[in-house]
């Protein structure tokens, strides 16, 4: 799930992104935060914008388990998105002992994964891991950087793309996934629908061929 402005920005340079659409767009993304199994955020977002991630804007009986991939288990226990209400989980390659005793001492639950070739956590065996945890839906609200990686191996399912009618100049992408060398290499989608959610338009898009689920 990505807000964005017509230019394709999700943020000014400085990072600041609150609040690119309206309330109506808002609320409808907590709608779809609240049928998923989890959300997903990098630790970049984290950073930047300490988010709480959880369910606030529409009625809900269960919170989604929070989910965060941190590989070098940079988070701080204070963090809001590891505070109740729900649980919370952070994906690492790091073995620093103490970082994680202090994140177990607060009860948040941390996961080892092994790397890829860049040093990265392995996305894919993070998602067989949410699996295998029973996560059918996972609803992804990350920065450039996560959403590229995810895009680029093909593990992204479906995008949930609001579009606020606002022009914002330089500032953070969607997904990076380029420089790429030639049109051919771009990352093609197919409209599923598109909506209209109070001032702003959702768009819904699915890889071709990508089928219903």
């Amino acid at each position: 799930k990505v807000a964005a402005s017509l230019d394709g920005r999700t943020a000014l340079d400085s990072g600041v992104s609150q609040w690119i659409t309206g309330d109506a767009a808002r609320a409808d993304g907590h709608a779809w935060r609240k049928r998923a199994g989890a959300v997903l955020t990098g630790i970049g977002t984290v950073r930047d914008d300490d988010p709480r991630l959880d369910v606030r804007l529409v009625a809900t009986e269960r919170q989604p388990l929070r989910v965060v991939v941190d590989s070098k288990l940079d988070i701080a226990a204070s963090a809001r998105v590891l505070q109740p209400p729900g649980q919370a989980l952070v994906f690492t390659t790091s073995d620093d002992a103490a970082r994680r005793a202090a994140l177990a001492a607060a009860h948040i639950e941390v996961a080892r994964l092994p790397a890829d070739a860049q040093g990265k956590i392995d996305l894919q065996a993070m998602l067989l891991d949410l699996a295998r945890r029973e996560v059918n839906e996972l609803h992804v609200e990350a920065g450039e950087k996560l959403n590229g990686s995810l895009l680029r191996e093909g593990l992204v399912d479906e995008l949930l793309l609001y579009v606020a009618p606002r022009l914002l100049g330089p500032g953070r992408g969607i997904a990076a996934i380029g420089p790429l060398a030639s049109l051919a290499e771009s990352l093609d989608f197919e409209f599923v629908d598109v909506e209209r959610v109070g001032a702003d338009l959702r768009l819904r898009l699915r890889p071709p061929g990508r089928a219903d689920f």
